[in-house]
């Protein structure tokens, strides 16, 4: 038995499994949400409909943390940078975006889970959560994408309320321009804070602000405002689910996308083959 710190009002003991075939920690919260340790990443074992659901009861709770959604990407940024790593394991939610993760997850015996993209994950929640009255801003993109997704939002989900937005600069904020952001998004007294920022940044932009916002959600959703602002394609369903997307994604976008996926993907297969012959293993902390 040991003990994993949550975001929760109270910790909860688990009971662990491990896998040595690919040296993954299977983690049983019992009526919590489980997750699965991946090269030392907790990813959670939910699918888009628990993620809602989960998010649901944090809002109407007022339980005030936080989501990511990552993939290959994200476990490597974390692996090579502590504070990424501790980030994404601080977040209430760490949904699988990228079907390697899916597989991991129901090679681990999470027969439920699924792929969770931001662009998923917006649509249900803006669904479901317009009759309810929650109230979303928008973190993240240009002035220009932000006027977009609004106009694409409020066409789809009339009833919705986005109760500001704000596109940040493409440099480090000042104290004076961090200040005002956070008085902006605390006045509009929103429930859901969507950052729409590249990983690792909006994981970072999430844990560094979490405590000084009194929004009960953030959630970060990297491309999902380019998506839904009708600037980017999406790859075909079975393209998805052949986890083949970021091969569709770096032909859209090549100059950006090649040397990440290039790099990361051959170094995050080869570190899982590391763990199967034991030669390295990330512990959570």
């Amino acid at each position: 038995m040991r003990q994993l710190r949550r975001l929760r009002a109270h910790d909860a003991e688990c009971r662990d499994t491990y896998y040595p075939a690919l040296g993954i920690g299977r983690f049983d919260f019992g009526d919590e949400i489980v997750w699965l340790d991946v090269l030392g990443v907790r990813i959670s074992a939910v699918d888009v409909v628990v993620a809602t659901d989960e998010i649901n009861r944090w809002v109407q709770q007022r339980y005030r943390s936080y989501v990511t959604l990552t993939g290959v990407h994200g476990v490597m940024e974390s692996i090579r940078n502590e504070e990424v790593r501790r980030a994404h394991n601080a977040a209430g939610l760490v949904l699988p975006d990228g079907m390697p993760l899916v597989w991991l997850l129901w090679h681990g015996g999470f027969a439920l889970a699924d792929h969770v993209t931001g662009r998923d994950l917006m649509l249900a929640l803006f669904n479901q959560f317009q009759q309810a009255g929650y109230r979303h801003f928008l973190y993240g993109a240009t002035p220009r994408t932000l006027e977009l997704l609004i106009d694409n939002l409020n066409q789809k989900f009339p009833a919705a309320k986005v109760v500001g937005a704000y596109a940040p600069p493409f440099r480090p904020a000042g104290a004076d321009e961090d200040e005002a952001v956070i008085e902006a998004i605390n006045t509009s007294a929103a429930d859901i804070v969507w950052v729409g920022l590249s990983t690792p940044k909006q994981e970072l932009w999430m844990a560094r602000h979490r405590h000084r916002l009194a929004a009960p959600v953030l959630i970060g959703v990297g491309a999902a405002f380019d998506f839904h602002a009708g600037l980017l394609r999406r790859a075909p369903r079975w393209v998805q689910r052949a986890g083949l997307e970021w091969a569709f994604r770096m032909a859209m976008e090549p100059r950006r996308l090649a040397k990440r996926y290039l790099r990361n993907n051959p170094a995050f297969l080869a570190l899982l083959i590391a763990d199967k012959l034991r030669l390295r293993r990330a512990p959570i902390k």
